[in-house]
């Protein structure tokens, strides 16, 4: 079943929107407006159409009661930030070679991971949100289902290093 949207909150609208837009290519789509729920503020809840399908959304909360809050959603539970992040679907290597080289082009250095599986793509967005663009290169079958399974309740895992890790940084203009 398709994800219809995810919504994260944000504390700087203008930066995620164009964040949004003009890094990670999305369309804006529609805000709808209404009264914040429980205080006597109010919230914008804006929504991206994500190439290829789905949509994303943005919380935009304007209310007393709402607490000074941090939005990174690892970072405010005293996380790593790459544990909690968003992953789009690149559906080629060379749509994500695509998307790596507009987001060099935009001024934003990525990190590109082969984990032999699937390649991914990373970048931070202006909430310290980690937004990951992922290509799977290969299909599963019943040997890595049982894999994954003997993996899911080991005690002490074998650990394995993904292929390769390059950083990639725009160009000195």
């Amino acid at each position: 079943m398709p994800v219809h949207h995810l919504a994260i909150v944000t504390r700087d609208l203008p930066a995620s929107h164009t964040f949004y837009t003009e890094v990670m290519g999305f369309t804006l789509a529609k805000v709808e407006v209404g009264p914040y729920e429980g205080g006597t503020g109010w919230a914008r809840h804006v929504f991206y159409d994500i190439p290829g399908g789905g949509m994303f959304a943005l919380w935009d909360l304007h209310d007393e009661s709402v607490p000074d809050f941090d939005p990174s959603i690892s970072r405010a539970l005293g996380l790593p930030e790459w544990t909690n992040h968003v992953a789009f679907d690149a559906p080629t290597l060379e749509d994500l070679a695509m998307r790596r080289d507009n987001w060099l082009a935009k001024g934003q250095a990525c990190l590109e991971v082969d984990h032999g599986w699937c390649t991914s793509i990373y970048l931070m967005d202006p909430n310290y949100i980690l937004v990951e663009y992922c290509t799977s290169t290969g299909e599963f079958n019943d040997e890595d289902r049982a894999e994954a399974l003997e993996l899911l309740f080991a005690e002490a895992p074998e650990q394995v290093a993904p292929k390769s890790i390059k950083l990639h940084e725009p160009a000195k203009a």
